[in-house]
């Protein structure tokens, strides 16, 4: 007799074969270029659940490029499986024909020119009519947020992320879970909380005094759709006080608390949950590893990573949906529960071409009414740039590294360091760049551009730590984002090395010289958790670098060694 989890492989591989899950149909028509609204929304109605997956938006209310990871090193059980492969394996592994639409949205290379065939990407008014679309095939369709939604922009810092609020409220989320939207501080994330018409779930967020669930987040809801009662768990981003400082939310604890999501679990099918979705902002590798540890999971709505796949990924009976960030896609899931069961599923992730999808009018000027107060600042223009710039990848992307040239410059340091962060789009060669763009990569409530001195020694210490978030090979010690951006400085680094041994070969760029353990370095950076660190704001750091050049030519960065990867 065939086991279920046999019959959901069996599942996952009939929709490959035959594009059930969505992917195959338009990356064909990718391929023949001839994209068309409707073709991108086509789905074959399935079953009696319907979910809508929208995560880590960060605040990206208009249209934007954004360039896909060209290295994301896995490591231990994860080496060389998804997320882990981009790039022409990547291609290869999904069926995609080099420089489609698919291969532009979904992948790296020849970005720029297939960014100037194949236009921007995302704008919420273009994520609504998705969601509008879905809601008229399947109107009692829940609409589930993932979180990072109220940060990363001119307008959120300015409004305290009351821009984002307005907006998602249009879109009539279901539930949303959270990490970023901690940074506002924990007052104005009450404030907000209090008034929102949707559920702010997380199982995991404690009150840190008294060690037991905030009141403010319910660990779970109910809805009942198709017939089939629903269970959304949350799942906060479990290490805010490490990735983030803990000084702006000193009420709140978090971790991932497995037993107690094994518990909710247990609660909600014991008050007859016939079907149990996590909307989960742990990242995805730690995702996979929950499914493995916690049973009855039907469905895993990742977020965190910003990882855009094409397929879910099957662990045990538990199906793991990744829907990439900054609403250049939407996700969509048809679920067939029967008897309390999934019996099956079928996935359509879908990309948000601004070009090609009409945009919701209520909610084109709901956006534009956002935006009006700050326009003329929105759309200055501070220089231009001759390089593509980009973020996404474990190490030094071009945003980063011009970042890290203008705290050089402006601080006159020896060496500059800027975090790992995921978030930011990309422009490419021959854009302007606007103070929109540049705060889309800089804005965060502490973002204060610090200059101090450093041993060596502490700045290997800082670069092992840091490694460690990212490649110990227990994704639940993978606590941080990318590793952190250097400037001024080369290094090696074998991430197969345990913790301590990973950084060698440390060099001061501008000399050719080792780094000296015991010598003193003068180094700038920016996103320090400690409380009360001074400097200017790190988005006047670098506007002034980038008046003072016109144009931006960010030159290539081969000062980082990889090996082990």
């Amino acid at each position: 007799m065939i086991s279920r989890r046999d019959f959901l492989q069996v599942s996952m591989a009939a929709s490959a074969l035959v594009g059930a899950s969505g992917f195959g149909n338009w990356s064909r028509l990718a391929a023949q270029q001839a994209l068309t609204q409707d073709q991108l929304l086509q789905f074959d109605t399935f079953g009696n659940v319907s979910l809508i997956h929208v995560t880590d938006i960060h605040a990206q209310l208009k249209p934007i490029y954004f360039r896909e990871p060209s290295v994301n090193i896995g490591v231990g059980g994860n080496r060389g499986a998804v997320p882990h492969v981009t790039g022409a394996d990547f291609r290869k592994l999904y069926g995609i024909d080099d420089g489609s639409p698919s291969h532009y949205a979904l992948s790296s290379g020849d970005f720029s020119s297939l960014a100037k065939a194949y236009g921007r990407v995302g704008g919420l008014d273009r994520v609504a009519t998705v969601v509008n679309a879905i809601r008229a095939d399947r109107p009692d369709a829940l609409l589930l947020d993932g979180g990072d939604t109220w940060h990363g922009s001119y307008t959120c810092y300015h409004t305290e992320g009351q821009d984002m609020v307005n907006v998602m409220n249009g879109l009539k989320p279901d539930a949303m879970t959270f990490h970023w939207e901690f940074t506002l501080g924990s007052d104005r994330v009450a404030e907000i909380v209090e008034g929102l018409p949707f559920a702010a779930l997380g199982q995991n967020i404690f009150d840190a005094e008294w060690d037991e669930p905030a009141e403010l987040f319910p660990p779970y809801k109910f809805f009942e759709r198709g017939g089939v009662k629903i269970a959304v768990i949350g799942q906060a981003f479990p290490y805010m006080p490490i990735a983030n400082p803990g000084w702006m939310f000193p009420e709140y604890s978090f971790g991932i608390r497995d037993e107690n999501m094994q518990a909710m679990v247990d609660e909600v099918r014991a008050k007859g949950a016939e079907c149990v979705v996590c909307l989960s902002h742990n990242g995805f590798d730690v995702d996979k590893s929950m499914a493995s540890k916690v049973t009855g999971i039907d469905v895993i709505l990742s977020g965190h990573t910003h990882d855009a796949l094409p397929e879910p990924v099957l662990v045990g009976e538990t199906i793991v949906v990744a829907s990439g960030s900054n609403g250049k896609f939407v996700s969509r899931v048809d679920l067939d529960i029967q008897n309390g069961r999934m019996m099956g599923f079928r996935h359509k992730l879908i990309p948000i071409f601004s070009d090609v999808i009409t945009p919701d009018p209520e909610m084109t000027a709901l956006i534009d009414e956002q935006r009006a107060p700050f326009k003329a600042e929105l759309e200055e223009v501070i220089g231009q740039t001759d390089s593509l710039l980009y973020r996404r990848g474990n190490f030094n992307g071009t945003w980063d590294d011009l970042i890290c040239d203008a705290l050089m410059s402006e601080r006159e340091a020896d060496i500059a360091m800027s975090p790992g962060v995921r978030w930011g789009p990309s422009l490419i060669p021959g854009d302007d760049i606007t103070r929109e763009d540049l705060w889309n990569v800089t804005s965060m409530s502490y973002g204060k551009a610090y200059r101090s001195e450093m041993t060596g020694e502490f700045i290997k210490v800082i670069l092992e730590d840091v490694a460690d978030n990212i490649f110990n090979p227990d994704p639940y010690y993978q606590q941080g984002g990318d590793m952190v951006r250097i400037g001024g400085m080369g290094y090696r680094i074998d991430v197969r090395k345990p913790q301590g041994e990973r950084i060698t070969d440390m060099v001061l760029l501008k000399t050719g010289e080792a780094i000296d353990p015991a010598k003193n370095y003068i180094v700038a950076g920016w996103a320090s958790v400690n409380e009360g660190t001074e400097g200017p704001q790190i988005w006047d750091v670098v506007e002034a670098h980038i008046k003072k050049l016109g144009t931006v030519t960010v030159q290539s960065n081969d000062s980082v060694t990889v090996v082990g990867a």
